[in-house]
């Protein structure tokens, strides 16, 4: 056996009598710096571009919307004049605010009570039935939120709904679902964002020791006072985090205020900002304004979300022993909390995916009568398949959902090297950078990077390169999530290991990081691939004729009044999402897939 000698170090007999760093740094820690030095080196390049790229996609088109939101119409100073005219003696603005602010924090309260029940009812209890928990997470995934907006169009409009129509109106002669309200908004909102919420509740009562609760529960205390003065308190640093996620993601979506709300005259911020932007003559500055007072109250968000968590650690209860919750048993409760958990599936996923494909069976929709079943015909298909911009639209949203997948993980792997395994200065500053675009709603981005780009002499606005540019920025968070797990993995020795055998850096990162990492990296990529599929927020803004996705093909079949060739363009994208969903699933269940799937 060759035993390869260790590199000799210098001894300092200084205090310490250690061995003295290697210049620069320690071996990890001044490995940034030095190869830095060295321009030419293939190594310097490939960190020093992904640092320069992730600097710029995260901070200069928010330079630019502030910019030129703050420019005064002359060129020459700063103005508030975009202000004034987006929000001064205007009552529309300040109803517009108390629309967004009630829609978000209904939908996120919604949200959070529906997450937080079932991931009890999952995690704590013997309800049968848990099979249907699982399959009511894919929803978010599988259904985009345009086509579940759409999907309760179906069943709550007015006077055509399914709910109304069948249910309502035979008992009560009435109809009392209006979905195009407040209130219709945060429900399907809240729907929508709930088993997000139930996968996050589910990882905090997973990790939370139970026996706390047994103590208090052996000290006589009922259930209600253990649920109440145990159980929730340990859980609040979840559920802050959890209320948040909620929080931002009703704040900046867009397909339900402006499926629901425009219909009914109701504007958020978002819905706002896209009536200004269709009108003529466009106002950049006023659009700006809401853009920025949108990101305003998403950061103050963010602030109140760390105030509140200040004290976290006093809630901590993983520690070192190992537990296993024991379920708890329902006994008479058991057959009414199952026949719950199979209504809450009907609701939430059976209905509107029912409902979708059925209104892709009819030439014109209408609420199910005898008539109507026994018209059902696959016209609808038969269109999309003769119809050439489906075709372009999916292959538009192949090449840049792959585009977009394969440059951020590519980005990210080299990006978590440089934080984790580098003692670089600025390396902090790095990672928040990347993760900076997760509280930046795609509306706001897709207006920021119009600013960009329409003022530069590149032909990028109107392409698809701006679409990549855009699902890039939007998504380097998520792809950053998933490299850094993957690299805390994985020990440095294997690295200095091949150093030691005369491995180059880029050697080693290619045959030793990247094979190491390829899971994370494959979970990350599908992931990426999926989300940008049913990404419309964003893209609305920015798309151009011929330059269709499929989230974008299906707005304007909705805006068109095609709602069954939307249906069925719907059901074909969901069967699609749903084997993309499968493979991510299967792929990612290590690098917790699962916990991400907002969106």
């Amino acid at each position: 056996m060759t035993v390869v000698p260790a590199p000799t170090t210098s001894r300092d007999e200084g205090p310490g009598h250690g061995v003295a760093p290697p210049p620069g740094g320690a071996t990890a820690g001044g490995r940034l710096l030095r190869l830095l030095r060295r321009p030419l080196s293939l190594q310097g390049l490939l960190v020093g571009g992904a640092v320069v790229v992730v600097g710029y996609l995260a901070v200069v088109p928010l330079g630019y919307l502030i910019h030129d939101t703050f420019l005064s119409a002359d060129g020459r100073g700063v103005s508030f004049g975009a202000f004034s005219r987006a929000y001064g003696g205007n009552s529309q603005s300040g109803e517009m605010l108390l629309n967004s602010l009630w829609f978000a924090l209904g939908s996120a309260a919604l949200a959070l009570v529906l997450g937080t029940a079932l991931a009890y009812i999952q995690v704590r209890t013997d309800t049968p039935f848990k099979g249907l928990f699982f399959a009511a997470s894919l929803v978010p995934l599988i259904v985009p939120g345009i086509l579940y907006a759409t999907s309760w169009i179906f069943l709550g409009d007015p006077s055509s709904g399914v709910l109304n129509s069948l249910v309502f109106k035979p008992l009560f002669g009435a109809s009392p679902i209006n979905i195009y309200s407040v209130w219709g908004m945060i429900w399907v909102q809240g729907l929508h964002l709930a088993p997000v919420a139930f996968l996050l509740m589910v990882a905090a009562f997973r990790a939370m020791d139970p026996s706390l609760e047994e103590s208090a529960a052996m000290s006589g205390a009922d259930r209600l006072t253990v649920l109440r003065r145990v159980t929730m308190p340990l859980l609040r640093p979840a559920m802050i985090s959890a209320a948040l996620l909620m929080f931002v993601q009703s704040l900046e979506s867009f397909e339900v205020p402006g499926l629901l709300g425009l219909q009914n005259g109701i504007y958020v911020f978002t819905s706002r900002i896209y009536f200004v932007l269709r009108a003529y003559p466009i106002d950049y500055g006023a659009a700006g304004a809401y853009a920025i007072g949108l990101l305003v109250i998403a950061a103050a968000g963010v602030l109140l979300s760390g105030w509140m968590q200040r004290s976290s650690r006093n809630f901590q209860t993983v520690t070192g022993k190992a537990f296993r919750p024991r379920p708890v048993e329902l006994g008479r409760a058991r057959p009414f909390v199952g026949a719950g958990v199979i209504l809450y599936f009907l609701i939430t996923v059976v209905l509107p995916v029912a409902v979708l494909v059925y209104a892709s069976l009819l030439k014109y929709y209408a609420a199910p009568t005898r008539k109507t079943l026994s018209q059902l015909t696959f016209a609808n298909y038969r269109t999309l398949w003769h119809q050439p911009l489906a075709f372009t639209a999916l292959k538009n949203s192949l090449i840049v959902g792959i585009g977009a997948a394969t440059a951020v993980m590519i980005l990210t792997s080299i990006v978590s090297w440089v934080v984790l395994r580098t003692r670089a200065p600025g390396r902090r500053l790095l990672d928040l950078l990347a993760f900076t675009p997760i509280v930046i709603p795609g509306l706001v981005l897709g207006l920021a990077l119009s600013f960009v780009y329409l003022r530069t002499p590149l032909p990028i606005y109107g392409t698809l390169l701006i679409l990549l540019i855009s699902y890039c920025t939007r998504y380097l968070p998520y792809g950053m999530r998933y490299s850094s797990s993957a690299m805390a993995q994985m020990s440095p020795e294997l690295e200095e290991s091949a150093a030691v055998n005369g491995a180059s850096w880029f050697q080693t990162f290619r045959r030793v990081l990247l094979p190491l990492m390829s899971g994370g990296i494959l979970a990350g990529w599908v992931y990426i691939l999926v989300v940008s599929f049913r990404e419309l927020s964003s893209t609305i803004l920015l798309y151009s004729p011929g330059k269709e996705v499929l989230s974008v093909l299906i707005w304007e079949q909705f805006e068109n009044g095609q709602f069954t060739t939307l249906a069925a363009l719907g059901v074909c994208m969901v069967v699609l999402l749903f084997l993309l969903v499968s493979i991510a699933y299967r792929f990612g269940a290590r690098f917790g897939l699962q916990n991400d799937s907002a969106n």
